[in-house]
């Protein structure tokens, strides 16, 4: 039972808290219920609005990892000499290098006092290299400045669902994460919108191609996002902090030592060695390789969009529509899981959709459909932003193993994109019926696994309820299934 702690994890029912017992880390005698009540309400709602700064900086991140797909539309593999697979390389190349950073990047976050400066210059670095990726002059250019992209954005992600563990309980979690990776969502949205009015209206301008004015104009915003991020971005409870009063400090401090299991945490690296050594870590790990690979039509999104048959333009635009939709479902499904405490079902439900939408996109060339397809498509990221939020939920008791944990599961996830990056050539166009068929099957194989965690978190609650009634022990903390 040594994975089974028995301290008290939160104040809703559908997470398993209670009564604690009375050497577990509490609030000063003065904070009753009431005041506390008032406080925390103050609180949240000035940390809401300081991490709300994450999701423009997540549309930035987005935007610069996935442009080359609109860029494709004009001219970008002409004009570099692009031919065979070599468009999917470019792409699979960004994760390789995200890959790489992301454990070491989240294992030093955790030991940072100043998260904002560092997640700040991470991402104005990788607007430099936006840049330079629009100053490029050939494919093999293109290739070590995307793995330098992919090297650097790997600090952001991770890093952020990070920061958000370290300020929110766990019921509160579920729709913050939804808050941020709509930011992916709304990228996929609106990038697509704005590609296409750079790739026309600046096509020429300074005698530049529309495709290189598209990284030039995003990295360059995305410079200033990250250095007005200095200044907005929250640091961790336990630092210093300006923006909040004595009183909001300490609860925040308090509601963090609720949830965490504060005597069983070490120093060091031993949060790492604990994520290498859990079984859990790498089942989750490759669910997650899974769920991502059938995800990897996001990034060909724009090529999905012009199998219907219109122009650049038109293809750009209708982007948009399918990924509004999944970011409003995105919000409805995560506030439903966190009200609920579900986690499987809401994570397998949207991958049943998608895979719904493949078998459509499979079965037919016909607009209207295929358009209903991409609808129905841009459900399966739900299920990303769901099951990160149960790895955060599961590693909770230990503030260092959850940070390796959620870094660890992140990096084994971009072997998908990886991968999958190669599931989309052009030879298998118009209708990518093979491509499809590898994304059910993906979305198939994360649903099972993700079944057989499930039925393995339900046996250790069941145990640890066994052994508190044997022992008159207080109910503790339960895992959410």
């Amino acid at each position: 039972m040594s994975d089974l702690p028995l301290l008290g994890a939160g104040n809703s029912s559908h997470y398993g808290a209670s009564d604690r017992s009375s050497d577990s880390p509490t609030l000063p005698q003065e904070y009753d219920e009431q005041n506390r009540q008032v406080v925390e309400k103050r609180l949240l709602r000035k940390l809401d609005l300081r991490v709300a700064f994450l999701i423009l900086m997540c549309i930035m991140s987005n935007m610069d990892r996935a442009n080359a797909a609109a860029a494709r539309l004009r001219g970008f593999e002409e004009e570099l000499g692009m031919t065979g697979n070599q468009f999917n390389t470019v792409m699979s190349i960004f994760y390789v290098g995200y890959l790489l950073t992301q454990t070491p990047s989240n294992m030093f976050l955790s030991r940072m006092t100043k998260p904002s400066l560092y997640l700040s210059n991470c991402m104005a670095i990788c607007g430099a290299i936006t840049l330079f990726i629009g100053g490029a002059q050939t494919y093999h250019a293109i290739l070590v400045l995307r793995f330098m992209l992919g090297f650097v954005e790997a600090a952001f992600f991770p890093g952020a669902i990070f920061l958000l563990s370290r300020w929110y309980k766990p019921n509160e979690l579920g729709f913050r994460t939804a808050v941020l990776s709509c930011g992916s969502s709304i990228s996929n949205a609106f990038s697509a919108l704005t590609a296409s009015g750079i790739l026309v209206s600046l096509d020429g301008t300074l005698g530049f191609t529309g495709w290189r004015w598209l990284f030039f104009v995003e990295g360059a915003l995305t410079i200033v996002v990250a250095v007005s991020a200095i200044w907005i971005l929250p640091d961790f409870p336990s630092s210093p902090s300006d923006w909040l009063s004595p009183d909001e400090l300490t609860v925040a401090k308090g509601r963090m030592e609720e949830e965490v299991a504060v005597k069983n945490e070490h120093k060091g690296w031993s949060g790492l060695y604990e994520a290498l050594t859990d079984w859990r870590v790498w089942w989750l790990g490759a669910a997650h390789i899974m769920i991502d690979a059938s995800l990897s039509f996001r990034i060909f999104f724009p090529t999905l969009s012009a199998t219907m048959g219109y122009n650049s333009t038109t293809t750009l635009l209708l982007c948009a529509p399918p990924w509004i939709f999944g970011t409003a479902t995105l919000f409805l499904v995560t506030r439903h899981s966190d009200a609920t405490g579900d986690r499987f079902w809401h994570t397998a439900g949207p991958l049943f959709i998608a895979i719904v939408g493949f078998m459509m996109a499979i079965c037919t060339m016909n607009a209207g459909v295929r358009y209903l397809s991409l609808f129905l498509m841009a459900q399966a990221p739900v299920a990303h932003v769901v099951s990160l939020t149960w790895v955060m939920n599961t590693f909770s008791q230990s503030r260092s193993k959850c940070a390796a944990a959620i870094a660890l599961i992140n990096a084994m996830s971009s072997l998908g994109y990886m991968s999958s990056s190669y599931f989309w050539p052009s030879r298998w166009g118009p209708s990518y019926a093979n491509s499809c068929a590898l994304c059910i099957l993906t979305s198939a194989m994360s649903i099972v696994m993700l079944w057989v965690f499930r039925k393995h978190l339900s046996r250790c609650n069941e145990a640890a309820e066994a052994e508190e009634k044997a022992l008159g022990l207080l109910k503790g903390f339960r895992y959410l299934l």
